[in-house]
């Protein structure tokens, strides 16, 4: 280790102790630290030069290649209007992507570092479906993509009403902020339909920014691959997980709770799920796929589940578990709307609903699949779910055509035609 990253350890480790022992030190630490990294990058911007062909993409806070940005990045590299363009991907361990081929074409930088502000002060396009640092202010004629990462069942930004407690990681007016703040920022937000474009709008408080234009109402392109793929896709996947032939699989897919936040680690999540109870009920018949959300910091140890539990929690894209799953169970999550485009069971398994005090964009019985809140209902749904008769499925085609009927497998297209123009020259969002 350099005798500079030696000094600055030493230096955080200070800031850190005084911050924990001198009242008031910490706030006033943090303020004059993003004071200071504010001025570096005015720097940066005013030493670069604009490149309107650099794209800087991130999933995720730079946790995984995948969503939106993916989608986007991958249809660029199919369009000839792109060969000239140069891509950018911002991971926080770019070694682990160092070696996929898809990003054969892209440069890897390491996310917060030097590099990754120097390339955003000189793209003209910034494609992320998480808030960038708010330090980076997009310059004239930079174009800010927020793509988000879903539409949202449970409330968001400017729709929290209340507190979520003591336990969560920000208080609503913290949250006000944060959302009103992005929504000035971005250039254009990604909408999967007009529930979604109705519900966004208001989260990040668009009408009162004069921003409602810049919602993009064309699909989602992260679901493109939900429309594009054929029976061969589905059992190359089930044979890579290792998932038996004869079986239904069981998609569980649930998200994070505001009460559940510790400080220093993350969300948790402790699964309340009764496996054992399910293995006796349905494993002659079901697995599960169990896919936790990406910000919950918990591991899970299923070893006493094996050939019943699948944990896929680690894969950076769950497009391949909606294909290889026959059923979707989750609960608060976004994944419901994405999966509605393929027109199969939904169970809604909240069994902490007293506790969820976000409240919901929908009323429960708006959801089109059963609300369940025990285990004993969990299995029956399940199986029920199993037969879809025919009211099951027209409610599965109701949510599809109100939630998804823009997921056709062109959204990607649609949403770069209004991001470069229809001539390939300039933007036109």
């Amino acid at each position: 280790m350099s005798a500079l990253r030696r000094i600055r350890r030493g230096a955080k480790r200070l800031a850190t102790t005084l911050s924990e022992r001198v009242p008031g030190f910490g706030p006033a630490y943090r303020a004059a630290l993003r004071y200071k990294r504010d001025l570096q990058y005015r720097a940066l911007v005013r030493r670069s030069t604009l490149d309107p062909s650099m794209v800087v993409f991130e999933s995720f806070v730079g946790r995984t290649y995948s969503c939106n940005p993916k989608a986007l990045y991958e249809a660029m590299l199919r369009d000839p209007r792109f060969d000239d363009f140069t891509f950018v991907w911002a991971f926080k361990e770019p070694r682990d992507y160092a070696d996929l081929p898809a990003l054969g074409r892209a440069t890897l930088v390491r996310f917060g570092s030097r590099d990754y502000y120097g390339y955003h002060a000189r793209a003209k396009y910034w494609v992320s479906n998480s808030v960038l640092p708010f330090r980076m202010q997009p310059r004239e004629r930079q174009v800010y993509v927020q793509t988000w990462h879903g539409t949202p069942l449970k409330r968001l930004g400017c729709d929290l009403s209340s507190d979520p407690g003591a336990d969560a990681q920000y208080q609503v007016e913290e949250k006000h902020l944060w959302y009103q703040a992005e929504g000035r920022r971005f250039t254009a937000l990604l909408s999967q339909s007009s529930y979604a474009t109705e519900r966004l709008a208001s989260a990040f408080d668009l009408a009162a920014g004069g921003k409602l234009s810049a919602v993009v109402e064309e699909g989602y392109p992260r679901n493109d691959a939900l429309h594009t793929f054929s029976d061969e896709d589905v059992a190359r996947i089930r044979e890579r997980l290792g998932l038996p032939e004869d079986k239904q699989v069981v998609l569980y897919a649930p998200t994070w709770r505001d009460d559940q936040h510790v400080k220093g680690v993350g969300y948790t999540l402790e699964p309340t799920m009764d496996f054992e109870a399910l293995q006796r009920e349905l494993g002659d018949t079901h697995v599960i796929l169990f896919r936790a959300h990406y910000l919950i910091a918990s591991s899970f140890d299923f070893a006493a589940y094996a050939g019943f539990v699948f944990d896929v929690s680690s894969a950076d894209d769950i497009n391949d578990f909606y294909v290889a799953s026959d059923v979707l169970v989750t609960d608060y999550s976004s994944v419901f709307f994405d999966y509605a485009g393929l027109r199969r069971p939904m169970v809604f398994y909240m069994y902490d609903l007293e506790r969820y005090v976000r409240g919901f964009y929908l009323e429960l019985g708006d959801l089109p699949g059963p609300v369940v809140r025990t285990t004993d209902e969990l299995v029956a749904a399940i199986r029920s779910a199993d037969s879809r008769d025919a009211g099951s499925v027209e409610r599965y085609a109701r949510a599809c055509d109100r939630f998804a009927g823009l997921d056709d497998g062109h959204a990607s297209e649609r949403v770069l035609a209004r991001l470069v123009g229809s001539d390939g020259a300039g933007g036109s969002l």
